[in-house]
């Protein structure tokens, strides 16, 4: 494959991102809405998926889809790009700790420049929706009014999360990707099934690194989110409402998610690499 300029990382970063959202959002919005809602959760993700499919039909899942689509295509192209750029001028000696600090400062670099706001909006406008009378009518009309009663640091809710969520995904996914693709390369001739199975893999292991995270994140973003002091808090909060495995709530879904996504950004972004 041939070497990528950051800028052309970030434009294939950006086309997988935009088609890798549209496959996965509904697994994406059960997560959420089993991370808010403790009794949802209770239900486990395939009763909720029956529960929104009889309530609001296949595209009720899609609620909130527009704050990832809007962002998918700059997060992808700011973290491949970061990627890129920090192998090529950071940490140069392509060793395996390399792979690692670089998908460090690439998800550092995400979080910071697109998906702080974009999980924020995307939590409260799918939270919103649970609420009884819901008070955002659409993407824009809900950053009006983020913005208007918090200010734009009110799109950065939950910052220091999504920068530990985001910086530990990205650490984990290139490291485990680039080993787990050198490993299958003897056993699979296909470049695109090993990219799919080593994304996949990188994958599921960044879900159970970091899934508590996710968890006091999205607590952090969601409409109610002001009643937690902050990060700690609310981890303490969700340790003492609901036991160990409240920070785990939403995992199903989120590793359905996150397997088919990592797989699929993988490939593409190695297909389009390729070309």
């Amino acid at each position: 494959s041939k070497e990528l300029t950051p800028l052309l990382a970030g434009v294939a970063g950006g086309i997988t991102g935009a088609i890798e959202i549209s496959i996965t959002y509904p697994t994406e919005y059960v997560k959420t809405v089993m991370q808010l809602n403790p009794e949802k959760n209770k239900m486990g993700a395939t009763n909720l998926v029956r529960e929104i499919m009889a309530k609001n039909g296949y595209f009720g899942m899609y609620r909130g889809y527009s704050a990832l689509l809007l962002f998918s295509i700059p997060k992808n192209y700011v973290r491949f790009g970061a990627f890129q750029y920090a192998q090529k001028s950071v940490f140069t000696k392509k060793q395996r700790l390399d792979n690692f600090c670089c998908g460090l400062l690439a998800g550092a670099a995400e979080s910071t420049l697109v998906v702080t706001p974009q999980e924020t909006l995307k939590t409260k406008l799918v939270h919103d929706k649970l609420q009884e009378q819901p008070k955002y009518r659409n993407l824009f009309h809900g950053i009006q009014e983020i913005v208007k009663e918090n200010g734009v640091s009110g799109l950065y809710r939950g910052y220091s999360a999504t920068l530990i969520k985001q910086s530990s995904n990205q650490g984990v996914r290139f490291l485990v990707y680039t080993d787990t693709a050198k490993y299958l390369q003897d056993y699979i001739s296909t470049k695109m099934i090993c990219d799919l199975i080593a994304g996949g893999f990188a994958g599921f292991c960044s879900v159970m690194a970091n899934n508590p995270v996710d968890v006091i994140k999205t607590r952090l973003q969601g409409v109610d989110g002001a009643k937690y002091s902050g990060f700690m808090d609310c981890g303490k909060k969700i340790l003492l409402e609901n036991g160990p495995l409240g920070f785990y709530s939403g995992v199903g879904p989120r590793l359905a998610r996150v397997i088919l996504d990592v797989a699929l950004t993988f490939s593409i972004f190695g297909a389009l690499k390729r070309q």
